[in-house]
């Protein structure tokens, strides 16, 4: 099971989450006229380096497609994500 396939929707705090050992990264989100803004990506220290983050944006990039939802990009890392991965970029509303 790769990285991006552990990412979880905690629906409950608005948030994905991806948890590697003791440590969870995270991308906050919140509903928008209809589409999910997201808001600010955390990496912890100890996971920096190892492509959680990246993980992370394309595990919530893919359940929100899966979803039909469109982007709000926020957050600066999800934004420069989005712009090196063209892929991604059809997702933003």
């Amino acid at each position: 099971m790769s990285l991006q396939d552990k990412v979880r929707n905690n629906e409950e705090l608005s948030r994905y989450e991806l948890t590697v050992a003791d440590s969870t990264a995270l991308v906050t989100y919140d509903m928008r006229e209809g589409k999910i803004a997201l808001t600010h990506t955390e990496v912890p220290g100890e996971m920096s380096g190892q492509g959680v983050g990246s993980a992370l944006a394309k595990g919530a990039l893919d359940d929100i497609r899966a979803k039909g939802l469109k982007v709000l990009p926020i957050c600066t890392f999800i934004e420069a994500f989005i712009k090196r991965h063209p892929e991604y970029q059809d997702l933003v509303g």
